[in-house]
Parts: structure tokens; sequence; C-alpha cells
């Protein structure tokens, strides 16, 4: 990426960086239309075959202006629904565009020096109107070129670049043509004879010069079209946003429009980091992000690592938890899985029973609806739709039934096999008179957790066989040195 950190910002600065830019284009316009009319005068008048060369690389050059005024005056248009970065992309394809006109003269060039060297003779009078056109033509250059460079650099323009390119091409070519000329004139004297092919030679030069420049030209320009990131500035980008806080960075994406440059990167952070922390360091990695890349829009999308330090988008069962409650729905059987770097759930989400199967399809779809929003990362979703088992009002069971059972339980804990302490118990009832019971059972810290999954199965069938009123069973099993 050029170095843009004298770019000015804002509004204004875009307006006069705009009337600046097409000032520029304007006066390159102007000066090639200069070169190019005494070019062709006295290359006809002498006939040598490099100041035509040059004439034809000039008007090319006026060509290459007349396109890059219409570029910088397009791509100063502001951002809008079709081109949502802009229309800076626009100065890049005239950029191309010239590089192809320069390779085009060239090819030109490079026959119509061939032919004379081998095939015709033409005769050249280095005169000194010969000379005095190209010094003019190298005066014109140095200062168009400079110009041009200066405002390319300062708004990171790279149709300006290619213009000034072109200017500059014309410099050294302007003075491979006057040594062509030179050695036309000594031709003349005895011995120097083979000095008349001068001028095809430096016409071959000029060919090279012009070639090397342009492939040069047209490489950068296909890079920024094709949004191809230098390896040193993404690693110098990786560098700079590994602010304190940041355990790795994940994807990093930069392009270019025009003078503009777009970066976005994710950022992983320790699990537990809060919002006003990981806003923190998303601001400090923008700040790093824009010191390497002064004016660059840059986007830092931060996201907590899980407990065993990979990178997941969400923990996706608690978020979809939170969504349902949010939307007063509730949900259980959730399964994730990962399909090409996204996420797949499948769940089960409870409904009103009263609801019709349209009303709830609806609720689905809104409940969907907001989990994306939430996660954009995820993929298919796929959402069966299920009663509330307990859609009456529930409320805390009677001192009846909360002894009953509570002395089942106290009968299941004198059984040795079971070998469960239970506490916390808690009963609920609900009004068509069904019983929802929830309790710790402390076991051995070393039961194995199947067999530890078998003796709350075994106590929940008990408990239904002996309470037939009881529907759902919620058994927390917890090592026994963890009871309070």
């Amino acid at each position: 990426m050029s170095d843009n950190a004298n770019r000015p910002q804002g509004a204004l600065a875009g307006t006069e960086a705009s009337r600046e830019k097409r000032s520029a284009a304007a006066s390159s316009v102007v000066a090639a239309v200069f070169l190019t009319a005494i070019k062709v005068v006295v290359g006809i008048a002498t006939g040598s075959l490099g100041i035509l060369a040059e004439a034809a690389h000039s008007g090319l050059d006026l060509v290459a202006a007349v396109v890059t005024l219409f570029a910088v005056r397009a791509s100063g248009k502001p951002a809008d629904r079709e081109h949502t970065y802009g229309h800076g992309k626009i100065e890049n394809l005239s950029a191309l565009f010239e590089a192809i006109l320069l390779l085009a003269t060239c090819m030109w060039i490079i026959y119509e020096a061939v032919q004379r060297l081998w095939f015709k003779t033409v005769v050249i009078e280095a005169s000194a109107w010969a000379f005095a056109i190209m010094a003019v033509s190298i005066v014109v250059d140095v200062t168009r070129s400079r110009m041009l460079a200066r405002v390319a650099k300062k708004y990171d323009s790279q149709a300006l670049e290619a213009d000034a390119l072109h200017f500059s091409t014309d410099i050294y070519s302007s003075a491979v043509v006057i040594l062509g000329l030179v050695g036309v004139y000594f031709s003349k004297r005895p011995g120097f004879e083979w000095l008349v092919k001068a001028d095809a030679v430096a016409a071959l030069g000029v060919a090279a010069i012009v070639v090397w420049i342009s492939v040069q030209l047209g490489r950068k320009t296909i890079a920024v079209l094709l949004d191809e990131t230098p390896p040193e500035l993404r690693d110098g980008l990786i560098r700079a946003v590994q602010v304190p806080g940041v355990m790795r960075v994940g994807r990093l994406r930069v392009r270019r429009s025009g003078p503009e440059t777009f970066a976005d990167v994710t950022l992983t952070v320790e699990p537990g980091t809060g919002l006003a922390r990981a806003h923190a360091i998303a601001t400090a990695a923008e700040a790093a992000a824009r010191h390497l890349l002064p004016g660059a829009d840059v986007v830092v999308h931060v996201e907590p690592a899980d407990a065993d330090g990979q990178t997941e988008s969400e923990d996706m069962p608690a978020l979809t938890h939170g969504v349902a409650t949010r939307l007063g729905l509730d949900v259980h059987d959730i399964h994730v899985h990962h399909v090409l770097d996204a996420h797949s759930l499948e769940l089960h989400l409870e409904v009103d029973p009263a609801l019709s199967l349209a009303a709830a399809h609806a609720k689905v779809t809104a409940f969907e609806r907001a989990l994306r929003a939430a996660s954009p990362g995820i993929g298919q979703i796929v959402t069966h739709i299920e009663p509330r088992a307990t859609a009456t009002r529930p409320g805390l069971a009677g001192p009846e039934d909360e002894g009953q059972v509570l002395a089942v339980l106290h009968e299941l804990a004198a059984d040795t096999t079971l070998r469960c302490r239970p506490h916390n118990v808690t009963v609920h009832r609900a009004d068509e008179g069904e019983l929802t019971v929830s309790f710790h059972c402390a076991l051995d810290p070393d039961t194995g957790i199947t067999a530890a999954h078998d003796l709350t199965e075994r106590i929940e069938r008990e408990l239904r066989e002996r309470l037939p009123r009881i529907g759902r069973v919620v058994i927390h099993a917890e090592p026994l040195a963890e009871k309070k």
C-alpha cells in the first residue's frame, strides 16, 4: 500500500482532493496535447522514427490523460446502494487501460524499428529543431511528472500515478531519442556510417523502457482489482492489531478501492472478557491498524475463545436459550453441528398448546430470525415445534404434596443400594394437579458418570411408581463433598 499519511480527511478534504486531482489531470491533458503536436510536426519534418515514436507515445499519453481526467471525476462520487465501497476502482480500471495503451504503442514502435534496421531505409535529418523539440519535451515531462506524482502520493491516486509514469517514461525515452539523433549526426563522418541505424536502435530502447514500466503498472493495477494483499502488509497488520488482550488474530481482509483502503479483522479474546473491555480492545486494534494504514476504513470483530482456547463465534446453546427467553419461548434438545465453518442447529421449541399451527410457525420464524441476527454465522436451523408441557400457571406445591415427596426421598436415601443424599428439594404443582420435582443428589465422588446417570434414572422411576401424580423430575447429581 502507498504511504498516504498526509492524505486529508473529512468531507471538505474530500472536495479539495477531488478538485486538486481534477486540476492535475486537466493540466496533463493540456501538456499532452502540446507535446503530441510539436513532436508530430518535427518528426514528419525530420523523418525521425525516434521522434515519431515519441509523438505516438505522447498521443497515447493524451488519450490516457483524458481517461484519467474522466476517472478522477467519476471516482469522486460518494458511495451509493449499488457501489457500497464507492467508485474508487474506476481509477484502477483507468490505470489498467493506460498500461494496455502503452503496450500497444510498444508493439508499433518495435515493428517499425525492425523494419528500418533490416528491411527499409529512411533518410533522417538530425537538425537543431529535432534536438530542440526533444529538450523542450524533457522539460515539460519533468515538470508534469513531478506535479502528478506529488498529487498522486498526496491522495493515493493510482490513476494519477499511472499518468505520472507516462510522463516519467517520456523523460527517459526522450533522452534515448536524443542519443539516437546524436548517432545519426555523427554517422555522416567517415568511419561512423554504422551510426545511421542509431535512431532505430534508440526507438527499440524507448520500447524496452515503456514495456517494463507498463508491465509493472499493469501488475500493480491488476493486484488492486483482484484485492490482492501483499504478504508484508498482512504480516504488518497482524503484528499491529495484536494489542494487549488479544489471544490471536483470525480472519484478516484488506481491499483497495481507488485511494481508499478497507480492512476488516477478527480478533480472539479471553472467554470471560466483558463487553466494555472487548470494545476497548477493538478500539485499540483499530487505532493500530490506522497507524499502519492512515485513513483506512477499519472494522474489528471481537469473539471469545472457548474453554479450550478454540474460537467459537458464540456459545450456541446459551445464545439459543437467551434468544428464546427474550421471546417468551422455551427451547431444549439443542444440537450444534459444525459444517463448512458454520453452525448448523437442531432444536425443539415449546410453544403454547392453544396456538394454531400458523401462529406457532410465525413464532418459530421470529425466533429463527432473532437467532440469526444475534449470530450471523449460523447456517441451517431445523426447529421442531411442540406444545409446552406446562402451559398452565405453575406454583409451589402445598405442604401435603411436598411432604409426600420428601417422605419418598427419605425412604430412598435409606436404601444403601442407592447411596443418594437428596437436598435442595423443590416441588411445584400445575393447575391440573401434576407435580414437578427437582432436587440435588449427593453421591460418592468416585462414582462414575455412567453409574451416576443410571442411579438418577432409578430414583426417578421409584418416584413415579410411588407418586403417579409426578410429571417432570429434574435430578442434579453432584459429589458428596460439594453438599452444602
